[in-house]
């Protein structure tokens, strides 16, 4: 009840201001509908007394009085609450969210709901063409098909066109697998270097080669860590499929626009939020996120891309999904443009489930449609002179598929292209209200400091001097931390990183479960108990098993937990708090750790890392270290970073390193006042 009151509080104060958006509309349906699910709990319940059900009921028609009153303002909001209304993926994320925020799961039932999406198409209202698409669309207003490079024609079938060809297809990756992994005979790579002036490794070269080579649909099936990111990226270079489209979860959607520009600094990305009202829709690369797909589905047809990128590609597994069905639609609509655009599917686990779940990816790449293998696929199985009846059938079936584009390499098989251990970072936006409220905190704080360098520089006997008084930024900034040290009043450096770990657990435990089902065992460090609380909500709600470490565990617990992680299979995570867990333990049964939250120094980093990355580890070890983009994190991140690579590389017997929280909430203070002048003085 108190989240569904602050809820609906938030909701009227909207309304009151004006319009509601798409978001809060939302919110005003959730609520709705979870009154509607609470009143019929509460009336079903027989262990419940007679008055704590009438207070109960009492407090419901409360909210419901708040909702009504709301939609009087705007009657169109009565139609979100009606008996056969379909909730979006949007809708039951945030139902999700509330539910957590009062302490509540799902059922069993629930949790398979909300994995089958609605096959229905997405209401009207939220279909979306951001004022940029119309300004694009203006000024080229024909565009017209490329077929330049034409699709292969759909050949008159032979001696197979009577058979059932797509079970037997799927049965070959059962029947005929030999051991090794599914991957294309790939061409050696004429170099290394990528545009941009960066080293590929050669797993990496070798697929952007295949593209440069003309082959067009990929499914990149690489282990996590192996950069196929970067593969996507350069085999879109190669193969000039711009504009590209990518889609992509949402806690990796900013991690995309990143790595654009480290790999191709040259093209343009611009992300797509909510209603798309920041996207520059003539940049090369348009990156959207699964959830807000249906809005924009229908002008995303229309933009002519000549290649499409499916991120985490599993995402799409069930075929009636609402997500599925658009991804299906886009692709469809991309070939009727392009003759052989660019496609691929990028995933670490091509397969959750049953070997089906590979029928929407082939679907997604034009390798099959709803009943029969396509051009390209038939013609090869034409040519093996086999049927499904011949002995040798399913093995030659297999590598007709695999030749079309299956690309998989593990970690263990290209180790030498491969550091022992390295620290990914992994950029995530926080577009929600949270995030908004985090990085308003932050312009206030470098506003306050602004004023005080100011009056300072004022008040010298000298007066102001010119250019950046680097002497006057520390002091001001040291000035910052002791006054904002104890206030509860104003934010400081502290409890900014402490909001932002809490804002960025919900997408930290996501990319989490992403890695269990893809790589097998993950170690999850966090610093406050309340992100470990939430990870654990999430890990739990999602049907992944876990177990964890904490400071107030005896040591037969702490024993047990460690025990669990490394011998039971159904325990994929092990949640651990950094200060708890950051030494004396041993957990190289894992080779991927989840950071999610920044550690003070780079060696409380080290330790979280070398649990994992230690003797009798096999494997190369991948830290994925989750950043809040556009806010202080990233900058506290290079800091570390910086120093720590100081450290190393001193040569005079220097070993300068950051000690304490104190000297990084100093050095971070430095660095945004610096930046803040600079970008004044510009």
């Amino acid at each position: 009840m108190p989240v569904l009151a602050r809820a609906v509080r938030d909701v009227e104060s909207r309304a009151q201001r004006g319009a509601l958006n798409h978001d809060q509309r939302m919110r005003f349906q959730v609520i709705g509908l979870m009154v509607r699910e609470e009143r019929n709990r509460v009336k079903a319940d027989t262990a419940m007394s007679e008055a704590v059900r009438a207070e109960q009921l009492k407090r419901l028609d409360g909210v419901a009085t708040i909702l009504a009153k709301t939609a009087t303002r705007d009657p169109s909001l009565f139609t979100l609450l009606g008996e056969d209304v379909v909730l979006s993926d949007e809708a039951r994320a945030l139902r999700r969210e509330m539910l957590a925020a009062a302490g509540l799961g799902q059922s069993p039932t629930e949790a398979v709901a909300d994995e089958t999406f609605s096959d229905a198409p997405a209401p009207i209202e939220k279909r979306v063409v951001p004022q940029s698409v119309i300004s694009r669309q203006l000024s080229n207003p024909f565009l017209a098909p490329d077929f330049s490079s034409a699709a292969p024609r759909e050949p008159q079938y032979g001696r197979l066109s009577t058979w059932e060809l797509l079970g037997p297809l799927f049965t070959s990756f059962e029947k005929a697998s030999d051991g090794a992994p599914s991957c294309m005979k790939l061409p050696d790579p004429n170099g290394l270097m990528t545009p941009s002036g960066r080293e590929l490794m050669k797993h990496q070269a070798q697929l952007v080669e295949a593209a440069a080579d003309g082959h067009r649909t990929f499914l990149l099936a690489d282990e996590p860590g192996l950069g196929k990111t970067a593969q996507a990226l350069l085999a879109a270079h190669a193969a000039d499929a711009y504009p590209l489209l990518v889609v992509a979860p949402n806690v990796v959607k900013a991690n995309w626009a990143h790595e654009v520009e480290l790999w191709t600094p040259g093209r343009k990305a611009t992300v797509i939020h909510g209603d798309g009202h920041t996207l520059d829709a003539f940049a090369d690369i348009v990156i959207i996120n699964y959830e807000v797909l249906d809005r924009h589905v229908d002008w995303l047809g229309e933009m002519g891309f000549r290649g499409m990128v499916v991120d985490e590609a599993h995402f799409i597994k069930n075929k009636s999904s609402q997500r599925s069905q658009q991804v299906l639609q886009l692709a469809d609509r991309v070939r009727a443009r392009i003759g052989r655009p660019l496609l691929m599917a990028l995933t670490g686990t091509p397969l959750i489930n049953d070997i089906e779940d590979f029928r929407t990816i082939w679907q997604f790449l034009g390798w099959i449609d709803d009943k029969k293998p396509r051009a390209e696929l038939m013609g090869a199985l034409e040519q093996t002179g086999l049927t499904p009846l011949d002995h040798g059938f399913y093995s030659a079936a297999r590598q007709c598929v695999i030749d079309r584009g299956i690309v998989r390499r593990r970690k263990v098989d290209v180790a030498a292209d491969i550091p022992a251990r390295r620290i990914a970072d992994l950029p995530v936006d926080l577009d929600d209200e949270i995030g908004r409220s985090i990085q308003q905190a932050e312009r206030d704080l470098v506003a306050r400091m602004l004023r005080r360098y100011a009056s300072a520089a004022e008040a010298r006997s000298s007066g102001p001097s010119e250019g950046i008084d680097a002497e006057l930024v520390r002091r001001v900034a040291t000035w910052e931390r002791e006054d904002t040290a104890g206030s509860k009043d104003e934010e400081n450096v502290f409890t900014m990183m402490r909001r932002i770990g809490q804002a960025k657990a919900g997408l930290a435990a996501d990319y989490t479960a992403q890695l269990a089902r893809s790589v097998g065992k993950v170690v999850f460090f966090a610093k406050h108990i309340d992100v470990m609380d939430t990870a654990e909500a999430a890990f739990k709600q999602r049907g992944i098993g876990y177990t964890s470490i904490r400071g107030d565990q005896s040591k037969t617990a702490r024993e047990q937990a460690i025990d669990r992680f490394w011998n039971d299979p159904d325990v994929k995570v092990i949640v651990c708090s950094v200060t708890a867990a950051g030494v004396g333990i041993n957990l190289q049964v894992a080779s991927d750790v989840v950071l999610a939250e920044l550690s003070w120094t780079d060696a409380e980093q080290t330790q979280a890392i070398d649990r994992v990355h230690r003797i009798g580890q096999d494997k190369p070890v991948t830290a994925w270290r989750i950043i809040a983009a556009q806010t202080i994190d990233g900058r506290i991140a290079e800091l570390i970073d910086s120093k720590a690579g100081l450290a190393a590389r001193a040569l005079d017997g220097s070993d300068e390193e950051i000690g304490s929280s104190v000297d990084v909430q100093l050095e971070a203070l430095v660095t945004l006042l610096t930046d803040a002048l600079v970008e004044r003085a510009a």
